[in-house]
């Protein structure tokens, strides 16, 4: 069998005419877990290709640690809710505050470009979806967005340094 896949190949031709090598695609998948990337994203002369792959499974030590706590007894005693202790959301602090993790590998940049003001401060308020950085990955810059309402309390990298996935970028207090 031809490793090599036509668009033209395809019924209806597609606007693709390059060729798909899938040896290629194999080394960016290995690529992508080498480097434990979650997406990649390619677009080259009206050749798109999307890889996505699943976040890692947790490890035995994290699953007890983000376990659920037990549920109530049935015949609780007075103030019974009040002993409850509160069990963070994944990404959230303790304290109430959330943190904006890194999706991927690369280089954190606060601004658009050089010559722009950075996307937020520390104590600007936020809305869901609105963009805080940029992550630059293989040439690719990826806007990185809020997931909540909230307040930025802390940023917690340094314009034009690396980071790491799932590395922490910004607390946010939450807006109720």
């Amino acid at each position: 069998m031809d490793k090599t896949h036509k668009a033209a190949d395809t019924p209806g031709g597609g606007p693709m005419s390059a060729k798909i090598d899938y040896e290629e695609i194999r080394k960016l998948i290995a690529l992508l877990e080498e480097k434990n990337l979650a997406l990649f994203e390619l677009e080259v002369e009206g050749f798109k290709i999307k890889i996505s792959r699943a976040a890692p499974a947790p490890s035995p030590l994290a699953a007890v640690s983000a376990a659920a706590p037990a549920a109530p007894s049935a015949n609780p005693g007075p103030g019974a809710a009040a002993a409850a202790v509160p069990v963070p959301e994944p990404g959230e602090a303790m304290d109430g505050l959330r943190y904006i993790n890194s999706p991927m590998v690369g280089t954190f940049y606060r601004r658009p470009d050089p010559t722009s003001d950075p996307f937020v401060e520390e104590g600007d308020q936020v809305k869901k979806g609105q963009t805080l950085c940029i992550i630059e990955a293989m040439k690719l810059m990826n806007e990185i967005e809020s997931d909540i309402d909230g307040i930025i309390t802390e940023i917690l990298v340094e314009n034009a340094k690396p980071v790491e996935f799932g590395q922490r970028l910004f607390g946010l207090k939450p807006l109720p």
